[in-house]
């Protein structure tokens, strides 16, 4: 049984994708396809149903999964103990995180982890919370940090830290109060808001919090969609809106008296950043040893 065969199989269930498994082995998608017909011929067994475009695996492909990831983990422990004896760990690891932990949090979390292990390097991918579950389910990483959970068995949720969202406003004489004090909620009624996009952690708990207390979100007059803060932030600053960010996002901002920022009486928008990962993927052993490191920077003083 060729590795390379069982490797580009492991791929292939967890994206359910021959041509991602083939872009993410750095191979062309006939030789995926070439590995998974050779494989199928040497076990005498059809492993991956496909109709259409959709992939999923046969009873025997669903038992072939699970010794060949044992296997692959197999080879990457020996790999790993071996550079770990000669003092060297080297590896790539893929990290999805949505925009405000991925500035505010990540980088951190990543220095540490360079103290113990330099050679390793990273690929940080910026998607909001749902795509972050999404790419997690799909196999195309094995953790991500987001700032909303999204219901799935498959998941657990792991607590990084707490932030707060604020009402950024225009800087004008309309909005005459000091930083950081409270204004009235009338005030989302009144003027146009900018949303961040559908998926954003960000928007899924202003839409919660303001549908507890009653406020319609149909009453809100929406200027506009927008995916990434800095635009958001601009937007306000030339009086198109008021919007929602993290407080951690606006801090180094306020100085340069762009806008304002403001907390809204009666309304807590109080939330937290989680640690996701699969519960049942079985881990190669630099991820987790990245899965450990973030379980023990959660479990740290500096989070809490």
């Amino acid at each position: 049984m060729d590795f390379r065969q069982l490797e580009t199989f492991v791929e292939v269930a967890k994206l359910k994708s021959f041509s991602k498994a083939a872009e993410k082995l750095f191979i062309t998608q006939p030789t995926v396809t070439n590995h998974i017909q050779n494989l199928e011929k040497e076990l005498g067994t059809l492993l991956i149903n496909r109709f259409g475009k959709r992939l999923t695996l046969t009873d025997a492909g669903g038992l072939l999964y699970k010794y060949a990831v044992n296997i692959l983990n197999s080879c990457e422990m020996a790999k790993f103990d071996l550079a770990s004896y000669q003092g060297k760990i080297q590896g790539h690891l893929h990290i999805f995180s949505s925009s405000v932990p991925r500035k505010h949090l990540l980088p951190t979390i990543i220095k540490n982890f360079l103290n113990s292990y330099p050679d390793v390097s990273f690929t940080i991918g910026d998607k909001d919370s749902r795509k972050v579950v999404k790419g997690i389910l799909d196999g195309e990483t094995d953790f991500g940090i987001l700032g909303a959970k999204h219901s799935s068995n498959n998941l657990r949720y792991i607590d990084l830290m707490e932030d707060r969202l604020i009402l950024i406003t225009p800087n004008s004489p309309k909005f005459p109060d000091e930083n950081f004090s409270f204004i009235n909620k009338e005030v989302l009624l009144k003027e146009n808001i900018v949303f961040r996009e559908e998926g954003s952690g960000t928007r899924d708990l202003v839409e919660n919090v303001l549908q507890q207390s009653n406020i319609s979100l149909n009453k809100l007059n929406i200027a506009a969609y927008v995916e990434d803060t800095e635009t958001v932030k601009e937007l306000v600053s030339l009086g198109i809106g008021v919007s929602f960010l993290s407080e951690k996002a606006i801090e180094s901002d306020l100085s340069l008296n762009k806008y304002k920022a403001f907390y809204i009486d009666g309304l807590d928008f109080t939330r937290k950043f989680y640690f996701a990962f699969h519960k049942s993927r079985q881990l190669s052993p630099l991820s987790e040893a990245f899965k450990n490191h973030i379980l023990d920077f959660a479990n740290s003083s500096t989070l809490k």
